[in-house]
């Protein structure tokens, strides 16, 4: 299932990617700040959880965490949201765009593809996103489907955020001047410095998934 997505990677970045390939990473702008009315995942900045801001969850608090949404299984949500996220590469970058017609910024872009592939509601922008209430992986521990957040702006607050893929890629939308919908590396030396943290927003899936 998620294997296959490791030979589609260097294939979409030659094949969409590859006017890029000359240029160092473009500044993102900071995402949209509007907030739905409506989320499934509620962002909790200052109140106490399971998973302490400080502290990063081991494979057994995952477990946990997950074991009250059984038959929650993450890897077949996890390539169902890539599957989608990959079919999507190119679609412009818009600020504020939460559609495939209308483009998508970064949180616009990942909102869409949990709610119609995990039945999610994520908070609107990457400000409430990085505070859902959901396990803080490590970097090392990373598996396809995480939440990746970005400081890039120079002020150490987060203002983007991607998807993990697999093989240190994630798929993001990342800006207009650089194409919209495209995977980059997280090893990438622009991207490893703004890297913030990663969060496993799939373990708070809904047990039951409506599908149109």
């Amino acid at each position: 299932m998620l294997k296959r997505f490791a030979p589609l990677v260097p294939l979409a970045l030659v094949t969409l990617l590859f006017g890029c390939a000359a240029h160092g990473p473009v500044s993102q702008p900071q995402d949209h700040p509007q907030v739905a009315a409506h989320t499934a995942v509620v962002a909790k900045p200052s109140a106490s959880s399971v998973f302490d801001e400080e502290s990063l969850a081991s494979e057994e608090d995952l477990n946990t965490f997950s074991s009250n949404s059984k038959p929650y299984q993450l890897p077949v949500l996890a390539d169902s949201i890539l599957e989608r996220g990959m079919a999507l590469i190119g679609t412009r970058y818009r600020f504020g765009g939460t559609s495939e017609q209308s483009g998508f910024d970064c949180s616009g872009f990942i909102g869409y593809l949990f709610r119609e592939e995990a039945g999610m509601n994520l908070p609107r922008s990457t400000r409430e996103m990085i505070n859902v209430d959901a396990p803080k992986v490590a970097r090392n521990k990373l598996k396809p489907g995480d939440l990746l957040f970005f400081s890039t702006n120079g002020r150490g607050r987060v203002s983007h955020a991607g998807i993990y893929l697999g093989d240190n890629q994630f798929i993001h939308s990342s800006s207009r001047r650089s194409g919209g919908v495209r995977i980059d590396n997280l090893g990438d030396r622009y991207w490893s410095k703004t890297f913030i943290e990663a969060k496993r927003a799939l373990a708070m899936a809904p047990t039951t998934i409506s599908r149109n």
